[in-house]
């Protein structure tokens, strides 16, 4: 229950974060570090099965991944330069459309009655992916008045993302049992953390978001309503079922904008970190809204072999 409401604890936290930053700011060098046990916490949930699974089934994996990398970026692209964003917003509203899917798609996809198996595949692979992707993605739509380092960027999602995952994967072979005794609290404890981000974020770029914050949401809302449209309709597009077709459209809409957002305070400006707390939030409130409406419809799924 505590953790379905998390756009409700998202918007508070934020709004704490407005009006008395200071504690927050003390908490920012610590974001990275938060991030990184986020995706400990995904790591730990998974084992060499689960990677197994892609090569079982690799036709609805693979489309939710090409969807993800070639729909986002190019999305967030378009409505930055729509907008028209400053370089520091465009380029933040690039990394969210670069990264992997959000942590939290697979459980939306529960909830909308998708097919969580297919989820866990396409979060996984599109983190991988990523690995590579989403610093090379980066480079070419940012504008080319803005340095970006791409090097600096893998090294950041190899050592934020890549390495605590696959951490997270051994201490489940290895301590399996231990695992599944605090396997309840980690959704609550990943919730907080993101939380944390979140509010680093929102005070650090505090005095700008009466400009630059209306701008955001609209951008934002259009970026997560394109990626939700194109997932689903990609899918039908495709000729996959109603569940595989939810299943895509929560993966390719929900951004790992923690990570995005975490990347833009790093490596370009502390504005370039807005779009990612943002989409952190909105993504959360459209999934839950979208979930609830297809929790009651009920979808068809052709069981793969």
């Amino acid at each position: 229950m505590i953790t379905r409401l998390f756009p409700l604890w998202a918007v508070l936290v934020s709004a704490l974060a407005v009006f008395w930053p200071a504690p927050f700011l003390v908490l920012t060098p610590a974001v990275t570090v938060l991030l990184a046990f986020i995706m400990f916490t995904m790591g730990v949930t998974l084992t060499p099965g689960d990677f197994a699974r892609i090569a079982r089934r690799p036709w609805p994996v693979l489309a939710g991944v090409g969807l993800h990398y070639l729909v986002m970026p190019l999305a967030a692209w378009l409505i930055a330069h729509a907008l028209h964003m400053s370089p520091e917003l465009t380029t933040g509203m690039v990394l969210v459309g670069c990264v992997a899917s959000g942590t939290a798609s697979n459980v939306m996809i529960y909830l909308a009655r998708g097919d969580v198996a297919l989820s866990v595949s396409i979060s996984m692979l599109s983190t991988l992916v990523g690995i590579v992707a989403t610093p090379l993605l980066t480079r070419l739509y940012v504008s080319a008045g803005v340095a970006v380092d791409s090097w600096g960027l893998f090294r950041s999602i190899v050592t934020m993302v890549a390495l605590p995952v696959l951490g997270g994967v051994v201490v489940n072979a290895v301590w399996h049992r231990a695992v599944r005794r605090v396997e309840p609290a980690l959704p609550v404890v990943a919730m907080v953390s993101i939380l944390s981000i979140i509010a680093c974020i929102v005070a650090g770029v505090g005095p700008s978001l009466a400009s630059a914050g209306p701008v955001v949401l609209v951008g934002v809302v259009a970026h997560n309503a394109v990626g939700l449209l194109g997932g689903y309709w990609g899918g039908r597009a495709l000729g996959f079922d109603e569940a595989v077709c939810r299943t895509l459209a929560l993966e390719v809409g929900m951004q790992n904008s923690g990570l995005a957002a975490t990347l833009g305070r790093l490596y370009f400006a502390p504005l370039a970190a807005l779009p990612g707390a943002v989409f952190s939030i909105w993504h959360n409130i459209s999934g839950s809204a979208l979930a609830a409406l297809w929790a009651g419809r009920p979808a068809t799924t052709r069981r793969s072999e």
